[in-house]
């Protein structure tokens, strides 16, 4: 018997979609980027992570006044309703008139429909350069905070975005993309290999043509924000130097002059608006590409808690003088929870990250499009309306089909 569904189980198919209009489309006004309808057959439940610790803890933001709050049992109980329905897999282009091909990134599954592309965002979590989890509603978060920092951001530099017609769905205009991460650091921190805590207790001193003085300690704060570019390798990152990227055709100077301009002020302006909503933005990376007009763009993410690292401002100072880690609200502790239990490099099977985790992550990750945004996340219900309809198999198991049509 067939049953309505919002999301996907983690190891399932989606076959989608919503009205993801692509006739003439036309570059909407700045406030146009984050979706202003919902479509008529999905329902969400608003649950405010943020609203009952804003009544207590105006002057202070304290993790652990917020693992106490009351919004976050409500919210706990959406997210571990949703641990089996985690949107993982789509499959558009086998249903979809118009979709020409698929390219599976690590997080987003990312459609070819001609001059445009949907960018579906999924709840798959990924680190060390692979997949880790599934995360409840990290694809909407994710989308829908990338959309608000599109808008805010326009005073700095151009983006992609066309239109986002669904809470996990962007469409972007075409562009080259550059095969270059541009990575910009604030703090001395990290525990992946290409971090730059790892770098530098390594011993080195100059890293992306960056020197850096000796006698730093983790999680110290930089004198000056730092660019530290990465190429963008099928398997991982390599770190690369502004000399080597011009040497090796990767950009011209003119283009990475620009962009890594653009990356710095983006950061900068990232940082301001972080602490008045008392967070530090400590790093993140920008993707950029070159529209048709030979104009550079930014796309993919902004400052999401995927591309970035955000610790809580006030205690910050008394935790490093005592030695301890910042308190974070990204995705560091489920990294440092891989390490502690098995080499997220090289051991061939991981270990499953514990249920606890992942509810934590993904509350973590609401939380944060909260305190950023100001907005109330709008939890998806899973009883609603005909959107996905799951279909039993002996061969495969559930497999779930998302009803719609992209109007090309």
């Amino acid at each position: 018997m067939s049953q309505c569904m919002r999301t996907l189980n983690p190891p399932k198919t989606l076959l989608n979609n919503t009205n993801l209009s692509l006739s003439n489309p036309t570059v909407p006004s700045i406030s146009s980027f984050e979706p202003k309808f919902k479509p008529k057959s999905k329902r969400y439940l608003r649950i405010s992570v943020t609203s009952a610790h804003n009544q207590t803890q105006k002057q202070k933001l304290s993790l652990d006044a917020l693992i106490n709050n009351s919004g976050k049992e409500e919210l706990l109980g959406a997210i571990k309703g949703s641990l089996s329905n985690c949107l993982s897999e789509t499959n558009l282009h086998l249903t979809v008139p118009g979709l020409k091909s698929k390219t599976r990134g690590k997080v987003r599954d990312i459609y070819d429909g001609g001059d445009y592309l949907v960018l579906v965002t999924t709840d798959r979590q990924s680190a060390f350069d692979r997949i880790l989890a599934s995360i409840p509603f990290k694809g909407q978060v994710l989308n829908e905070t990338s959309l608000w920092w599109f808008n805010r951001t326009q005073h700095i530099t151009q983006n992609a975005v066309v239109s986002a017609p669904d809470k996990n769905v962007a469409i972007a205009k075409k562009c080259s993309v550059f095969p270059v991460e541009f990575v910009v650091r604030g703090y001395v921190t990290g525990s992946t290999d290409t971090s730059l805590w790892t770098i530098y207790k390594s011993g080195i001193r100059n890293y992306c043509g960056n020197a850096l003085p000796d006698g730093l300690v983790k999680n110290q704060k930089l004198t000056v924000n730092i660019l530290t570019p990465t190429t963008k390798a099928t398997d991982h990152d390599v770190p690369v130097t502004p000399s080597e990227i011009i040497e090796q055709g990767l950009m011209t100077q003119a283009d990475y002059d620009e962009a890594s301009r653009k990356a710095l002020s983006l950061f900068e302006y990232g940082q301001r608006v972080a602490l008045e909503h008392g967070l530090i933005l400590v790093d993140t990376k920008y993707e950029f590409g070159k529209g048709s007009d030979g104009s550079i763009l930014l796309i993919d993410e902004v400052h999401t808690p995927d591309s970035s690292r955000y610790w809580i401002a006030h205690s910050y100072e008394e935790r490093i003088q005592d030695g301890l880690e910042p308190e974070n609200v990204d995705k560091e502790f489920l990294r440092l929870w891989f390490k502690d239990h098995c080499d997220p490099y090289k051991d061939e099977v991981l270990p499953d990250a514990p249920e606890e985790l992942v509810c934590e992550l993904a509350w973590r990750y609401i939380f944060l499009y909260e305190k950023i945004t100001k907005s109330k996340f709008e939890v998806p219900l899973l009883e609603t309306g005909p959107i996905l309809i799951q279909s039993r198999t002996a061969a495969k198991g559930p497999r779930e089909e998302y009803a719609g049509k992209i109007l090309l």
